[in-house]
């Protein structure tokens, strides 16, 4: 029932009011809750981790057959279980987790706060699971995904390039695209995810099971790759560039880049490192949301 609180106004009257009344400011500091930034940090870096080698391959895979950039021209690798075969025999086992360092700082960053910010939002908005609409998870994952990449940036630099930090202007280059790509990324899978999960607990036929979270991660990994490819290799590439003649640049921006790409190499360049980008998100969120779900069952 009601709670009821007495109080006494103004006038010097007394007054009464129920909990409902209250409640609007009791659900928005339930909603800082510093759970979701540790949990999501943690089962990020664990995914991180067993996912890397096919990350490595995929970047590999985006940067090579650029007509225009002579250092990538040439086409290396056929595949993914080509470039990972041939990274391995060429470079050693060790090569296939070359970066690791800055991947899992960049995921220590990235993953922490989009999974804090994300779960903090749809906390403002809704209560209960039942109660989650598609659009208003697409809206809080969109601006948490914004947010975590913008921040989180200069690590996914050192992750592509495989380098130190060497200046605050090459750790900003990229942040356009890395933003766009995590605005849909982000927008669509944690979404995808939620949605997913609801239904199949609501349905009856399963609960909320390691089953479910298998089913729904990997329905939101395929729906994540499908629809952030094409900005994930023009922002792949813009980190890998470099000016030809001067400042001049490859790629002026992501529609630039999309533009430029279809143009030079056809409309399923958008597409090149797909199986690998599928293969890494699928068995990333796999691994990342049961994490994340038994993490949630600690208790405490």
């Amino acid at each position: 029932g009601a709670v009821f609180v007495f109080w006494i106004s103004s006038s010097g009257s007394p007054k009464f009011t129920t909990k409902q009344t209250v409640a609007p400011l009791r659900h928005a500091m339930s909603a800082l809750n510093w759970k979701p930034f540790v949990y999501g940090g943690l089962a990020s870096l664990v995914a991180e981790f067993g996912t890397f080698p096919v990350d490595l391959t995929k970047t590999r895979l985006q940067v090579q057959g650029q007509s225009i950039d002579a250092r990538f021209r040439e086409i290396k690798y056929r595949g993914m279980f080509h470039a990972l075969f041939r990274i391995y025999k060429e470079e050693g086992i060790l090569a296939l987790y070359s970066g690791i360092a800055p991947a899992l700082l960049r995921q220590a960053s990235y993953g922490t706060i989009k999974i804090g910010i994300y779960q903090s939002l749809k906390r403002l908005f809704v209560d209960h699971l039942e109660d989650e609409t598609l659009l208003i998870n697409m809206i809080c994952g969109v601006v948490s995904g914004v947010i975590s990449s913008t921040l989180a940036n200069p690590t996914d630099v050192l992750k592509v390039r495989g380098a130190c930090f060497v200046g605050p202007s090459l750790l900003g280059q990229g942040v356009v695209p890395t933003a766009q790509r995590a605005a849909i990324v982000v927008g669509v899978e944690l979404p995808v995810y939620d949605i997913t999960k609801k239904h199949l607990i609501l349905s009856g036929f399963m609960g909320d099971t390691i089953l479910s979270h298998f089913i729904s991660s990997f329905t939101c990994g395929l729906a994540g790759a499908i629809a952030s490819n094409p900005v994930d290799v023009v922002r792949t590439r813009m980190m890998n560039q470099r000016a030809i003649v001067g400042s001049v640049e490859l790629y002026k921006g992501t529609l630039d880049g999309l533009v430029k790409t279809w143009k030079s190499e056809g409309f399923f360049a958008l597409y090149k490192g797909f199986w690998p980008n599928w293969l890494r998100l699928g068995p990333w969120n796999i691994i990342f949301f049961i994490t994340y779900e038994q993490f949630k069952r600690l208790p405490f």
